[in-house]
């Protein structure tokens, strides 16, 4: 097989415009938590689009956008008074009413499909690789006029109305005190769902339509945590997702000598659930890599901290003055592992402790300079807290250590001022222990 502008374009067209104007809304969706709502109205337009074949006999474009306006404003409204009034939660309430939706509108159709011309498969699986029939007299296809007008219609509404969707969707009560209607907003997002869910009705079918909805823009959530980079990102993601998936749908199995051809809509979520699995993983923020390595850094931390201030502990105890501490005891004190044994050779290494060995061939642990200063600091942090918490919540003296080691490691130096400020400059920590001074520099 070879690619053929006038097949192929016009399928590579059509997914762009079916999955980037599906995306566009789905952001919102995303951030507003209503992910299924998305799902129910693509489910639940079904028995609107069953009714306006029955009433208008044709497939015509504005019968089947007038039934999905009602029945998806309906689903969105019966959705939000079952779950004001009654006593379940959101998700419970749109598994509801689109499961009753969706069983009617499949009798529905069923009924529709024996009297105009209907395929129920198509409605369900998409029609995409067909669209280029329509142009074989060298027109533009139907499905991409119609598409083209709802993605010009959804970037419309959200050039319009973004900084009311926005706020609606980080805070709606804030949005309704700045005189914006919340409410309002939320319906005139789920008409639009309801409109582009019945529009790509043909190109992607209700089973995929939402996964265009909601992937590519849990994609762009994972990227960035600004709205307008999240709205950019979800449409290069939905716009590869549909390059990338038909290519790989018309001759990825011939790349591999299998004489077939894959379903193109189905392709388009495969490739858009891989570009979600990459972001999940690869994100440099929300990645499960990233996470993985900001974890091992901040038990990095954490082990290398306690380390400088048990031995600045020992040099206070210690009697005589710059005794090592063997280096067996700084690992049970501080948990014999893997992670303890590399923050010592990496404290080595930056030069803040130093190694001495002892009689018998053993070693221990003395700090530096550098290691003194960042040893104080850790000290002074812990032995604030100790004090904060015994003026201001009145804990038990042996109830102190266990909170403010959690606390110690993230104390900064404006927070060390003001605590000192609060606890009117204590000189010792309640077990009696002098707070050192901060250090110079």
């Amino acid at each position: 097989m070879r690619w053929e502008w006038a097949i192929d374009g016009w399928i590579v067209l059509v997914g762009v415009l079916s999955a980037c104007s599906c995306a566009l809304l789905g952001n919102y969706l995303v951030l507003r938590r209503l992910s299924l709502m998305g799902d129910a109205i693509s489910h639940a337009v079904l028995p609107g689009l069953a009714i306006a074949f029955l009433f208008s006999g044709s497939r015509a474009a504005w019968p089947m956008f007038l039934g999905a306006v009602v029945v998806g404003t309906l689903t969105a409204l019966l959705t939000e008074l079952i779950a004001r009034h009654g006593r379940v939660e959101r998700g419970a309430a749109m598994g509801v009413v689109f499961s009753i939706f969706f069983a009617i509108g499949l009798v529905l159709i069923r009924q529709a499909a024996d009297h105009v011309d209907l395929d129920p498969g198509c409605v369900l699986y998409g029609n995409i690789v067909q669209v280029p029939l329509d142009a074989l007299d060298g027109s533009v296809p139907a499905a991409a006029v119609h598409l083209g007008v709802v993605l010009a219609l959804d970037l419309l509404f959200v050039l319009l109305f973004y900084k009311e969707l926005k706020l609606a969707a980080f805070d709606p009560e804030l949005a309704t005190t700045l005189g914006i209607n919340a409410s309002a907003m939320h319906y005139a997002l789920m008409v639009m769902v309801a409109v582009t869910t019945v529009a790509n009705f043909e190109a992607v079918g209700s089973i995929l339509v939402i996964a265009m909805l909601i992937v590519p823009a849990a994609t762009a959530y994972l990227l960035t945590d600004r709205l307008g980079v999240m709205i950019m990102l979800s449409l290069v993601a939905a716009a590869s997702s549909a390059v990338l998936g038909h290519i790989l749908a018309a001759f990825g199995p011939s790349w591999v000598g299998i004489d077939a051809s894959a379903n193109t809509a189905a392709m388009m979520v495969v490739v858009a659930g891989g570009l979600f699995t990459a972001a999940l993983v690869l994100s440099p923020r929300y990645g499960l890599i990233s996470r993985i390595v900001h974890r091992t850094a901040l038990s990095m931390r954490i082990v290398r901290q306690d380390i400088l201030g048990l031995l600045f502990r020992w040099g206070e105890m210690s009697p005589r003055a710059g005794a090592p501490m063997l280096r067996r005891d700084v690992l049970q004190a501080v948990g014999d592992s893997r992670l303890a044994r590399a923050a010592l050779r990496g404290l080595e290494r930056s030069r803040r402790i130093r190694r001495v060995a002892v009689l018998g061939g053993a070693f221990g642990f003395v700090l530096t300079s550098d290691g003194q200063v960042q040893a104080s600091k850790l000290v002074r942090s812990h032995r604030l807290w100790e004090a904060y918490l015994a003026k201001h919540f009145q804990l038990p003296v042996d109830h102190l250590h266990a909170p403010a080691e959690r606390m110690e490691h993230f104390l900064t130096e404006t927070l060390s001022r003001e605590l000192r400020a609060a606890l009117t400059d204590p000189p010792f920590d309640p077990h009696g222990k002098p707070i050192p001074e901060a250090p110079e520099g």
